[in-house]
């Protein structure tokens, strides 16, 4: 059974509605459908139910205790190969099959949103280094810091050419959509031993700490600051695309107005359904033209 057979497939009882159901239900908000019930399933789990609230604050007091030590010791037990190769490790063993299937996803996703930009931004030459990982071994080659690193160096490199050349981000018509994959995403069967079970959320506010640990504190303030440009990408979408009606989903706003390291792992998860919401609106006007 597929994701979005399991919600497909649901009873109503309309003394006791299921939650998730209407939220999978509502069209209102642009969302792949198998994504979207997976995401969902997660969210149902007992592990966000009950391991969330016990784990969040411990996460977010590692977050403060950790911060204290990178002042005074800054650049000890430094190392984004070992970040990595926890990282999978953890995701290989712990992380449930729908959270693995949603952070591949994100990064597949978020490659080709900056790829559609570019290609859409006529008279730009921006080198693009997309990631688009199927499984779990990329994740040892520091695939979350070069995502970080990827959406930095686009927004600096896009901008230097429009400066330089005098160019405006304006609606385009037709739409260059082929960077925007239409098909199901080539995501591998995820890890489902019985010690997979901590969901999307959980998982991520357990990372934040760890990435935290191993990165400077430059490279960390780095790495949730680049969630602030989640309005950034918006707006260069919408103006090329000729509609903004849809950045009032983003959450993560102004790019100005840094925020703590704190709220870091929940602004994440803001992070990747924004570009899920983002892709899939771009997947429906693709469909659109070519019809």
């Amino acid at each position: 059974m597929s994701h979005a057979d399991y919600y497909n497939q649901m009873p109503h009882d309309k003394n006791d509605p299921n939650p998730f159901l209407a939220i999978y239900l509502d069209q209102s908000i642009p969302f792949n459908e198998e994504a979207k019930a997976a995401y969902l399933k997660d969210c149902s789990s007992k592990s966000r139910q009950f391991l969330l609230p016990v784990l969040r604050p411990i996460a977010r007091m590692f977050i403060i205790l950790l911060q204290v030590f990178k002042i005074v010791v800054p650049k000890r037990l430094t190392s984004s190969r070992l970040l990595h190769r926890i990282l999978y490790w953890g995701m290989r063993t712990f992380v449930s099959p729908d959270a693995n299937y949603m952070i591949l996803r994100h990064f597949f996703l978020g490659s080709e949103v900056l790829q559609f930009i570019r290609d859409n931004v006529p008279g730009v030459h921006v080198e693009m280094n997309p990631l688009k990982p199927t499984n779990l071994e990329p994740v040892k080659d520091d695939l979350f810091l070069i995502h970080d690193l990827n959406l930095y160096n686009f927004v600096i490199n896009l901008n230097r050419e429009i400066r330089a050349k005098n160019i405006e981000v304006s609606k385009q018509f037709p739409l260059n959509f082929g960077a925007i994959t239409s098909t199901p995403i080539p995501i591998e069967q995820m890890p489902n031993r019985w010690t997979n079970f901590v969901d999307l959320t959980t998982a991520i506010e357990c990372f934040t700490p760890v990435y935290q640990l191993f990165l400077t504190d430059n490279d960390f303030w780095r790495a949730t600051n680049s969630l602030q440009l989640d309005e950034t990408i918006g707006i260069l979408a919408s103006k090329i695309i000729g509609n903004n009606d849809r950045l009032a989903l983003i959450n993560n706003k102004h790019p100005m107005v840094p925020l703590t390291t704190l709220r870091a792992g929940f602004r994440l998860v803001l992070h990747g359904l924004a570009t899920e919401q983002m892709h899939a609106l771009l997947v429906e006007l693709k469909q659109k033209q070519a019809s």
